[in-house]
């Protein structure tokens, strides 16, 4: 009983005490992130001459930025600790999206979003390895999916404040609306930054905010489930950045992060559209309110999702089935007659894609650990995210080439079914485990 005690206790005050703060990061990167969606059809796209194409180019190079450097990111983190690390990211981060404001044409405009992916590589990836340094392996999608719930939060929320930043700061410092966006939305990174330095902790041995006994007990937890992981054949770090279970764990999650970006960045250019397709007209701030309603309600069911799935201990139906199930509702949003219809259509899209992310990302560290969890994150969000490149270029092309959403939008059903089957298709890991002892 005493032991049970102890372990509430502790993963109490270490989730009361990390994931609200990790979430609020996390909601500020994101929406850095992605507010370049909001700003495209609110003034953007007309002021610098942008055509869909080169919109969604400078969207998603980003995500090149962010491959070139997530790997070494993330063994930096690991060696130098998050605390220092993380705040270093949020600082360069936040001088670029704070930049974003005054970019004169449309090189910059790529060259800035270059350079943001730069700056932010290693954000994501670190958190995730930093809380499987503080969270037993049967809590882990519980936690992650309470941690990314900003994704969604950020998206509805920053959808209504950035179309009332647009609309209510035009003018502002001779600014136009979307240039206020982004220095408004830029600027706070750049002061949580100094609060990241001074409130995280980098390992439990260090948290003085645990009392002894809860700081022994985690640290005995978490030994215990790493000497677990490696009774079996010990991998170095170049062997697990090769391993083919990585590599399939890195397309899989290709097919989430396309869907769940080709939303991010143009869900307010598809609701746009809407006038043309159905009749209907929608304000700035009427747009930004409807593109929070699908990310509302899939905040809940990633928080639900992820629950049942340590309930269960099961992971690939629970990352499979919520993937099929976005990519299926992609045609019926297609060819549905009403804005209404379609948008629940969306939703439910959304509501898969979100889901399935708390529990893949449960997955790694079932037989990653030390540095080639560090290294095998990464690289598994770094391929994964060339989705996020792909994604809204390839949708802006698409738009821009048959002067219609439905090509783009069929080719994120048919990513996300793939996902789906590729999850069924992991074997589940033998005890064998990715250790850090090498290169």
């Amino acid at each position: 009983m005493i032991a049970v005690d102890v372990s509430r206790s502790t993963l109490r005050k270490v989730g009361l005490r990390l994931v609200p703060f990790l979430g609020l990061l996390y909601f500020v990167n994101y929406l850095d992130r992605v507010n370049i969606g909001f700003a495209g059809p609110s003034g953007m796209k007309t002021d610098l001459g942008l055509s869909e194409t080169v919109f969604g180019f400078a969207s998603g190079i980003f995500f090149l930025g962010y491959l070139v450097l997530e790997v070494p990111s993330n063994l930096a983190l690991h060696r130098f600790g998050a605390r220092r690390w993380l705040a270093r990211i949020m600082l360069t981060w936040g001088v670029l999206a704070t930049a974003m404001a005054f970019v004169p044409n449309p090189t910059m405009l790529i060259v800035l979003r270059f350079a943001l992916g730069v700056a932010e590589a290693g954000f994501f990836p670190g958190i995730l390895l930093y809380l499987t340094y503080w969270f037993p392996q049967a809590h882990r999608a519980r936690v992650v999916a309470l941690f990314m719930t900003a994704v969604p939060i950020s998206t509805a929320v920053g959808s209504t404040l950035s179309s009332l930043v647009i609309r209510y700061g035009d003018g502002v410092f001779g600014l136009r609306g979307w240039r206020f966006m982004f220095l408004v939305e830029g600027i706070p990174a750049l002061l949580l930054a100094a609060l990241t330095w001074w409130y995280l902790t980098d390992r439990p041995e260090r948290a003085r905010w645990l009392a002894p006994a809860e700081r022994a007990w985690l640290a005995a937890e978490l030994d215990r489930e790493r000497a677990e992981r490696e009774r079996g054949e010990r991998w170095t770090v170049r062997k697990a950045l090769t391993h083919p279970r990585i590599l399939g764990l890195a397309l899989i999650y290709g097919g989430i992060a396309y869907g769940l970006y080709a939303l991010g960045f143009f869900l307010p250019t598809i609701i746009a559209g809407f006038q043309q397709q159905y009749g209907v007209n929608y304000s700035i701030v009427q747009r930004g309110a409807i593109t929070a309603v699908p990310y509302l309600i899939g905040a809940v069911a990633m928080v639900w999702w992820g629950r049942h799935g340590d309930r269960t201990g099961e992971r690939r139906w629970h990352v499979a089935l919520p993937s099929v199930l976005g990519g299926l509702a992609i045609p019926i949003a297609l060819y549905l007659g009403d804005p209404l219809a379609a948008m629940i259509a969306v939703t439910v899209c959304a509501i898969g894609v979100l889901a399935a992310l708390p529990t893949f990302w449960a997955l790694p560290s079932t037989f990653l650990s030390g540095a080639a969890a560090a290294g095998g994150i990464a690289l598994i969000n770094s391929l994964g995210n060339i989705s996020g490149f792909a994604a809204p270029y390839v949708t802006g092309w698409l738009r821009d080439l048959t002067g219609s959403q439905r090509a783009g939008l069929w080719v994120v059903g048919i990513y996300l079914v793939l996902a789906g089957l590729g999850a069924l298709a992991l074997r589940p890991p033998r005890r064998d485990t990715f250790s850090g002892n090498g290169i």
